[in-house]
């Protein structure tokens, strides 16, 4: 079985990546990832989740983790000029 690795270096490994952990040790919270066993990763979260299936039987608890930041895909700037036409 592989080491567990810390959130910083998963993040330096795989920079903007989706990232398949097992074993996770999360903070008090159980909010943040500390650390895991990197089992899969990918740009596209999809192929995380269904290449990455197979890879998770021997782990008691797995979980993904996006290592970038999200931008909105969204503007919210319609509603705002609706409602100063009138």
């Amino acid at each position: 079985m592989e080491n567990l690795v810390n959130i910083t270096e998963i993040k330096n490994l795989y920079p903007n990546e989706w990232v398949l952990l097992g074993n996770p040790n999360m903070d008090e919270s159980k909010l943040d990832v500390l650390s895991g066993i990197p089992l899969f990763h990918s740009k596209d979260k999809r192929e995380v989740c269904y290449i990455g299936r197979e890879k998770t039987a021997s782990f008691d608890k797995i979980t993904l983790i996006y290592t970038g930041t999200f931008r909105p895909t969204r503007k919210i700037t319609g509603i705002f000029n609706r409602i100063s036409r009138k």
